[in-house]
């Protein structure tokens, strides 16, 4: 069980990542675009929302039949957890969870001006 609480913190550690760099990844990658975009709303909704991650509760599933504290988990583990739990303020988590969104919708806005504009010059030359 303590190896499926640490896949498990490394696939939430993945998924977070995801998130937040998602839109360096996707360009002219549509599915991925997709991928990303479903990622980062449902990111929104578990940090503001009443909704629990069920990465979260899947990882805490696995430590308790393990018998694993985050504290006293192996070092990886630890680690990850820190990363995924930051031992931080509720607002600055959610100022960089906000600065995150923002970030990533400028760029998917900038690739969509972008496509609107090469649309238009391609229909103005026909």
């Amino acid at each position: 069980m303590g190896l499926l609480a640490a896949c498990t913190s490394i696939l939430h550690l993945t998924f977070i990542v995801l998130v937040i760099f998602g839109a360096l990844w996707t360009r002219r990658r549509p599915f991925w675009t997709a991928a990303h975009l479903l990622a980062l709303v449902w990111g929104i909704i578990v940090e503001v929302g009443p909704v629990p991650c069920p990465l979260t509760l899947l990882q805490m599933y696995f430590e308790r039949r393990a018998g694993i504290q985050v504290i006293d988990g192996s070092y990886l583990l630890h680690c990850v957890n820190a990363l995924i739990y930051p031992n931080a303020p509720y607002w600055l988590i959610a100022i960089c969870g906000v600065a995150v969104c923002a970030a990533n919708l400028a760029i998917y806005s900038a690739r969509g001006w972008r496509w609107l504009q090469r649309r238009r010059k391609h229909a103005h030359t026909q």
